[in-house]
């Protein structure tokens, strides 16, 4: 398959399993915007597109937020974008806090496209978090949201330079929304 067919089906794959979901934030637009925005932040970065890159980011919440599963993945991109996915997908059986711990404890362990992958995404939740923060979500609430991003992000600095700047970016904005 051509890698515009290939992002194409995976935009559309996307559309499909995450159709009935909906951001947090008081706008609730459709989550899918939200695995975009990352799949666009990704092909913007210093390293330019690559079909990896881009595909993970359309599909990395596939797993976690949707009934998708990795062999449906493979099946459909291959094991190689299958496995970009699997490594950012956090398992949902264990706690809240275990899962939110896991993801600062395993950051600098990922490979380096999973590494942009969290910077981007990180960053577009700051943003939607700064433009449209989710009703029942108090400005402590918030405040934690960025200090556990940040640790997150720690993690995953040293791969792009400019997926780091724009989540710095997201940072302030977010922080300037909070102080208000």
């Amino acid at each position: 398959m051509d890698e515009l067919k290939e992002f194409a089906a995976a935009c559309h794959y996307a559309a499909q399993r995450h159709a009935a979901q909906r951001r947090k934030g008081a706008a609730g637009e459709p989550y899918v915007n939200h695995v975009i925005e990352v799949a666009d932040r990704v092909a913007r970065s210093r390293h330019g597109p690559d079909r990896l890159l881009v595909l993970g980011a359309l599909l990395h919440d596939i797993v976690e937020d949707t009934a998708g599963t990795g062999a449906e993945i493979a099946a459909r991109f291959g094991d190689d974008v299958a496995a970009l996915v699997m490594e950012v997908t956090d398992d949902k059986s264990l706690p809240k806090a275990e899962r939110k711990r896991l993801q600062v404890e395993h950051a600098p362990h990922m490979s380096e496209h999973d590494r942009r992958i969290k910077l981007a995404d990180k960053a577009s939740n700051l943003m939607a978090l700064a433009e449209s923060p989710p009703a029942d979500w108090d400005d402590a609430r918030r405040a934690a949201y960025v200090d556990w991003a940040q640790e997150v992000v720690a993690g995953c600095r040293g791969v792009d330079a400019a997926l780091e700047a724009a989540f710095d970016a997201a940072v302030a904005q977010a922080r300037a929304a909070l102080a208000g």
